[in-house]
């Protein structure tokens, strides 16, 4: 949800929108007022909201932490011998039907997991929803830590790839709704941040570990996983639930409530909560009138097929990008005669470049626009693509 939310004539022209007088002339007060804070006046006022979601995000420092602990293990010579196959020169190797079994086990779980979200989410709220997928974390780590073979770590990673699908949404979906829009770039971009410094930490932690050639050189990485979910659940249990969700569900008062607790307040700006309440209650009244008669089909009619093709397309760069490899890099780093130390080091490199480039955007995205990062984001990693496969060619 957000304020700036417009009824598409085309979808939905049939459908009157009635809104009490008096919450309409609030809520546009609290656009134009939210319009005119500026960046600053924005952080100063929504400095605990910003803190909130910040924390929240955390879980995808624990889900980018477990992500890439299990691709970087297949470059993991304990792990290789637990759970490998002997080669003519005496070294392990998981097959590539199980490297890609295990990595696929885990992203279906997490597919399962984006849909039960938008269910659960919705009737639940963020919290319980959030919370419930950290203790089912929390219980599939036992089925990873304990297994002895790769079938008990498929299973495994499959139940844990459903809370991770959880987190993957609700974390951004919660700060872009406490916080107004002076800083929402900022702190969903904040969560690409978390999945690279989760990256970074598990490399860090296997290349510290590298020296054990006993299964603890594995295991401990695991048990380290246990460490993240009891500090957010607590931190999640304590934290305002979105007062967007509350006012959807018709709970005003806690949504004022909500809303004071993610504000500061003898700031510079006459920020009045009423009035934001008022333009979420009648940002939610224009958005289910829109939604009368219309159906998922309506998404490919008119112009909602636009902004059908632009969301998807802005999702499947994330992936069509080579992320989905970044994983493997470690694996591919020995493949190509590195040695094992080296390779968990240059991971560890690659993923400091990562978080730096995710700080720069921060910057680029007030000068450029997120379209032109896009586009010459996409330009620049094709002309690099292209120069890596003809160095690889010429080998």
């Amino acid at each position: 949800m957000s304020p700036d939310s417009k009824v598409d004539n085309g979808i939905a022209p049939h459908v009157p929108v009635v809104v009490d007088a008096n919450v309409a002339h609030e809520a546009a007060a609290a656009t134009e007022a939210e319009r005119n804070m500026g960046l600053i006046k924005s952080l100063k006022l929504y400095k605990k909201a910003c803190l909130w979601s910040v924390f929240l995000s955390l879980c995808i420092i624990m889900e980018g932490f477990d992500v890439v602990l299990l691709n970087n293990l297949f470059a993991y010579p304990p792990f290789q011998r637990k759970f490998g196959v002997e080669q003519p020169d005496g070294t392990y190797q998981l097959t590539a039907a199980w490297q890609s079994g295990l990595s696929n086990g885990t992203l279906c779980g997490q597919i399962l997991g984006l849909f039960i979200n938008g269910i659960i989410a919705d009737r639940f709220g963020y919290h319980k929803t959030l919370i419930g997928a950290l203790i089912g974390c929390i219980g599939f780590i036992f089925i990873i830590f304990f297994s002895e073979t790769l079938v008990q770590l498929l299973i495994g990673e499959i139940f844990i790839g459903i809370p991770w699908g959880v987190f993957q949404t609700l974390t951004t979906t919660y700060a872009s709704e406490v916080c107004p829009t002076h800083l929402r770039a900022y702190l969903t971009t904040y969560v690409n941040l978390c999945w690279v410094l989760g990256q970074f930490i598990a490399s860090g932690v296997l290349r510290a570990m590298v020296t054990r050639d006993d299964q603890w050189g594995y295991k401990i990485p695991f048990a380290l996983q246990w460490m993240w979910p009891v500090p957010l659940i607590i931190g999640i249990y304590l934290a305002p639930e979105s007062p967007w969700w509350l006012v959807r569900k018709g709970r005003i008062e806690e949504a004022k409530i909500s809303l004071q607790r993610l504000t500061a307040r003898n700031t510079e700006s006459e920020f009045k909560p009423d009035e934001t309440i008022s333009m979420m209650i009648h940002t939610n009244e224009m958005e289910k009138e829109a939604q009368a008669g219309t159906s998922y089909f309506d998404l490919f009619k008119g112009n909602s097929l636009r902004r059908t093709e632009i969301v998807c397309c802005t999702w499947m760069v994330q992936t069509l990008c080579g992320a989905t490899f970044m994983g493997y890099s470690t694996y591919f780093y020995q493949m190509a005669g590195m040695a094992v130390e080296n390779s968990f080091s240059m991971s560890l490199g690659q993923y400091a470049i990562g978080a730096v480039g995710t700080v720069f955007s921060w910057f680029l995205m007030g000068w450029f626009g997120r379209r032109t990062l896009y586009l010459w984001g996409q330009i620049a990693m094709c002309i690099h693509r292209c120069v890596l496969l003809y160095n690889s060619c010429m080998l």
